[in-house]
């Protein structure tokens, strides 16, 4: 087993912003198995590239010897986290939010060992949709200060908007999970994002009050570009996990194509690759950093998706920088051969694939030279799509930008 530190091995890569009492954490580290939590509130149908990096620090740390508790939010979903939102969340049905959960729990095995108890995936439904209010506001509510809260950084975007009582429950929910957690698990740590860092002493500050025991909190650095702004985000949305949101050859795509300055810590902060290796990989420039590109969307695709399809993507990559055509790895979309027979028009054809959001935008885009169809450029925005436009296989490949590919596949 790796005898380094937890708490320096997340240092050293980049992971760690801020954490309650840093030495006591390490010191935990060093001497014992840690129980530690992170929580996943089922707001979209897939997990995204800013819920991947929690679960890269959970992998680490169970690589290192501890132990993973990943919490399905069933129960706080319901009522949503207003960190950083200017609205309120959009309430979802109890249908919603469970198939949520059962979505983000096979997507979660991909990343870490649940076998003989190295690790557990629990849904905090099963606690707190059963809580009896008023024991709930007597035991729990009763360690909250209405005025330290409205002052933590999460409530703040809210209450220029206007809070909602529901919404303020939220963090003594959280809290209560750690609480819980410590009972009946023995959990000493909770991980979030750096969004999360008042909540998470919320959970902190509960767990000591109540048991007047030590437990910790550690929050991760937002996923962010070299800019300062928020990595993880594409014109049509988040870099979802889930294939069927993004396919493997897209999501391939999105990290072939950061920006130099970002790679080394895509690189620390995304693969399992040794420090070392990477700096070495990135201390270069032109065609080399090109290479360490290849590479970096290569280990991140295989992590998420598999090697095949890693392998599968890295090849389609190739073979349309040199100008062939890779079936099989390209966003696809199957259309009868009956619809092209008296033409179909180009700006609803981009539509139909996703290409672009609206007619509109994709006028804007044939006007201005941004479509090309098997890499000839279309600049008539009536154009219509005949099988003449196919090759001998019944594909046609449509390029957006210059690195945006679909392919249509004629269905007989």
């Amino acid at each position: 087993m790796d005898k380094r530190n937890a708490y320096d091995v997340l240092q050293e890569r980049g992971y760690i912003a801020q954490a309650t009492h840093p030495a006591e954490l390490r010191e935990l580290f060093a001497k014992e198995q840690v129980t530690y939590y992170c929580g996943f509130d089922p707001t979209a149908a897939s997990l995204h590239v800013g819920h991947f990096i929690m679960f890269m620090v959970m992998r680490h740390l169970q690589l290192l010897g501890h132990r993973p508790i990943v919490l399905l939010g069933g129960g706080t979903g319901m009522v949503g986290d207003p960190s950083g939102r200017s609205d309120m969340r959009r309430v979802m049905t109890i249908e919603e939010i469970d198939q949520n959960c059962a979505n983000f729990k096979k997507q979660a095995e991909k990343f870490i060992d649940f076998d003989d108890d190295k690790g557990l995936c629990l849904n905090n439904a099963h606690w707190l949709r059963e809580l009896n209010y008023i024991e709930f506001l007597r035991d729990v509510g009763y360690h909250f200060s209405i005025n330290r809260m409205l002052s933590a950084e999460c409530y703040k975007t809210r209450l220029e908007e206007g809070l909602t009582f529901t919404e303020l429950n939220y963090m003594v929910m959280q809290s209560y999970d750690f609480l819980y957690q410590f009972r009946k698990y023995g959990c000493r740590l909770q991980l979030g994002g750096n969004d999360q860092w008042s909540n998470i002493i919320g959970g902190v500050e509960l767990v000591r009050r109540s048991e007047g025991e030590s437990v910790y909190g550690l929050t991760m650095n937002l996923l962010t570009k070299s800019d300062g702004t928020k990595m993880g985000k594409t014109a049509g949305g988040a870099v979802w996990l889930d294939r069927d949101k993004m396919s493997p050859y897209d999501f391939y795509q999105y990290w072939r194509n950061v920006d130099d300055a970002d790679v080394n810590k895509c690189f620390r902060l995304l693969t399992f690759l040794p420090i070392e290796e990477i700096d070495a990989m990135t201390a270069v420039e032109g065609a080399e950093m090109n290479a360490a590109k290849d590479r970096l969307a290569y280990e991140i695709t295989k992590l998420v998706h598999s090697e095949a399809d890693a392998q599968e993507a890295q090849a389609a990559a190739k073979a349309l920088f040199a100008g062939g055509a890779q079936a099989g790895a390209l966003p696809e979309t199957k259309i009868a051969r009956s619809a092209f027979t008296e033409g179909y028009g180009l700006l609803q054809l981009l539509k139909d694939t996703d290409l672009v959001d609206s007619v509109s935008q994709g006028r804007r885009l044939v006007d201005q030279g941004g479509i090309s169809l098997q890499e000839e450029k279309i600049t008539d925005s009536k154009y219509l799509v005949t099988e003449d436009d196919f090759d001998a296989d019944g594909r046609l490949k449509i390029r957006k930008g210059k690195k945006t590919y679909h392919l249509i596949q004629l269905e007989d």
